[in-house]
């Protein structure tokens, strides 16, 4: 339909550890002064600890 979707708090995340990634990032945005990719990097590593399916092992691309 052609319809967008977007987040309230500009925080989006896909994938098995989506969720746990979605969550760190959020209380990362809400309580620090943090850049956007070291926000991005430090909710990949809590979710990597948290998720079985999610690993430190990442690639982040910035656009």
């Amino acid at each position: 339909t052609g319809d967008l979707i977007e987040p309230d708090d500009g925080v989006v995340a896909v994938g098995s550890g989506g969720p746990f990634a979605m969550a760190a990032a959020r209380a990362l945005v809400r309580h620090s002064q943090l850049p956007p990719r070291e926000i991005a990097e430090e909710a990949m590593r809590i979710a990597g600890d948290i998720c079985i399916y999610t690993n430190a092992n990442v690639a982040i691309e910035e656009l």
